[in-house]
């Protein structure tokens, strides 16, 4: 979308003051930023432990 000469707000009536404006600008910049990527999820089975064996068990031999 191309940028227009048209401001993108203006004030109809009243005289807001500099922090009521920097206010209106900062919720309208944060309506026009993108959503956050959600976090990567880690599978349960990378949170599982190995089964255990015992040292001296024959599965330990292979």
């Amino acid at each position: 979308m191309p940028p227009s000469d048209e401001p993108l707000f203006r004030v109809v009536r009243g005289t807001p003051t500099e922090s009521e404006l920097a206010a209106l600008a900062v919720v309208l910049l944060a309506l026009n930023t993108p959503e956050p990527m959600p976090a990567p999820v880690t599978p349960l089975a990378a949170w599982r432990r190995p089964p255990y064996t015992h040292p001296t068990s024959w599965q330990e031999a292979a």
